[in-house]
């Protein structure tokens, strides 16, 4: 461990998250800093508030593949994916992301989200060969840099900066390390355009909205997987994700779920915001899809100021196949 980690003890809690994070270190004093060594790929995040689920049994994959987005027909071990488990009107319900070992999948949630998800596939496995265990007392989350030194750990690329998300025994010393807070993996993930369920997503967002982050379009049915192909194939999404540039002379950040505003009209809700070294503050919102991607539009602050900020495309308006049929 490093000097700093040895000062600071296995939590590290020099400035505790709050809302959404609560439970995790949101950083170690200089949040820049932290950021610069996960780009440098010694730096590693602990996320203990992460959960963890055991999904075990012959039938875990058939059963997993005929309830989510995702394809996990054939998966092999040692594959990661990411997948969301949807409504039958096709709102994201639940969101999770892991690897398959060839005995289980491991799976990981949100906060909170892990006693939920588990009922719910305890409930829809009948007679399948599957058992279902949360495990988070027994596994701490990590996000680790490519310079790590993991070991056998489990751990599965996440999409940006060279990190990886690692599945760490909560009894186990920590391996050499930078340490890092929440403030600085959050700035990385929204630079690089990645929602988290629950966070960028609200009760009514579809997969389309967020880019089908976790869903496989060639697959078989599954639950609400008629509004995913029907949104894809006929329309457009009613929402889009979008990357918001803030200004950087407030100091405030918007409020999560806060209105998104252009002319004084709501036009979206805000998700996850915080300051990037070099972009400065940025945030994810989910903007009605014709909002013109030109504007400058107003985030919301708990203290009830507005914050202006341009908005960066994630998700195209225009996006899907638009399959008109000739009924002539």
């Amino acid at each position: 461990m490093s000097e700093m980690d040895s000062q600071a003890g296995r939590s590290g809690s020099l400035v505790d998250a709050a809302g959404f994070d609560e439970g995790a270190t949101w950083h170690f004093g200089n949040p820049v800093a932290e950021q610069r060594a996960l780009l440098a790929g010694t730096g590693l995040v602990q996320r203990g508030h992460l959960g963890v689920l055991k999904i075990s049994g012959a039938d875990r994959l058939a059963l997993l593949h005929s309830l989510t987005t995702q394809y996990f027909e054939g998966l092999a071990p040692g594959a990661a994916v990411q997948s969301l488990v949807l409504s039958p009107q096709g709102h994201i319900e639940h969101g999770l992301t892991g690897i398959d070992d060839g005995e289980a999948f491991w799976a990981v949630t949100e906060p909170g989200a892990a006693e939920g998800l588990a009922s719910f596939l305890t409930r829809m496995r009948f007679m399948m060969r599957v058992e279902v265990e949360e495990v988070t007392d027994q596994f701490e989350v990590l996000w680790a840099g490519a310079k790590v030194d993991l070991g056998e750990a489990m751990a599965w690329p996440v999409g940006f900066a060279n990190g990886r998300e690692v599945l760490w025994p909560r009894e186990r010393d920590l391996p050499a390390h930078t340490p890092s807070g929440t403030w600085a993996l959050e700035a990385l993930r929204i630079e690089a355009g990645i929602p988290r369920i629950g966070l960028d997503t609200d009760h009514k967002t579809i997969p389309n909205e967020i880019g089908l982050w976790g869903t496989h379009l060639d697959k078989g049915c599954y639950r609400g997987q008629e509004t995913v192909a029907r949104v894809h194939n006929l329309g457009r999404p009613p929402r889009r994700l979008t990357r918001l540039l803030l200004d950087g002379s407030v100091d405030a950040l918007p409020q999560v779920g806060g209105e998104v505003l252009l002319n004084g009209r709501a036009v979206g809700v805000m998700g996850s915001s915080a300051r990037h070294h070099e972009d400065g503050p940025i945030g994810l919102a989910l903007l009605k899809r014709g909002t013109d991607v030109a504007a400058v539009v107003m985030a919301t602050c708990e203290d009830d100021t507005e914050v202006a900020a341009s908005q960066e495309v994630l998700v195209d308006p225009e996006v899907g196949l638009h399959i008109r049929p000739n009924l002539r």
